[in-house]
């Protein structure tokens, strides 16, 4: 197959290349906290604000919308007044957690080692970069 055709064929669905979809949830600034949280059952949304430390109240609803159009959670309206909202996790975004899981947990026990290594990285001399 010549070069031209291979750029020119849509990507199949077990594309390697379309895995980046999946990486892009795991390598999002809040997905996988907001999974977490999601991991010990339905959370509301003011819930969810309080736990996740540091979002917004617009990146919050960003991430769950992008975590609910990607299968990994649901959205539950109840019509009480005022309506109650909840999200959980679907079958699927279990597997995430369970899959992430080790991952955030080598982050929190990583997390002052990485702060050393940023701080001695931080005071070292500004040295031209040999590089390029």
């Amino acid at each position: 197959m010549s070069t031209a055709e291979s750029e020119s064929r849509p990507a199949r669905p077990e594309d390697p290349c379309r895995t980046r979809a999946v990486l892009d949830i795991v390598g999002d600034k809040w997905s996988l906290l907001v999974v977490r949280n999601l991991s010990q059952g339905p959370r509301r949304f003011t819930e969810l604000k309080r736990a996740v430390d540091g979002i917004s109240q617009r990146m919050l609803t960003v991430t769950l919308r992008d975590l609910e159009r990607d299968g990994i959670l649901t959205r539950t309206v109840r019509s009480v007044m005022p309506p109650h909202v909840s999200y959980e996790l679907t079958p699927m975004g279990r597997t995430l957690r369970e899959a992430t899981a080790p991952l955030l947990e080598w982050s929190i026990t990583h997390l002052a080692l990485i702060d050393d290594a940023r701080a001695a990285y931080d005071a070292r001399p500004n040295t031209p970069d040999t590089d390029r």
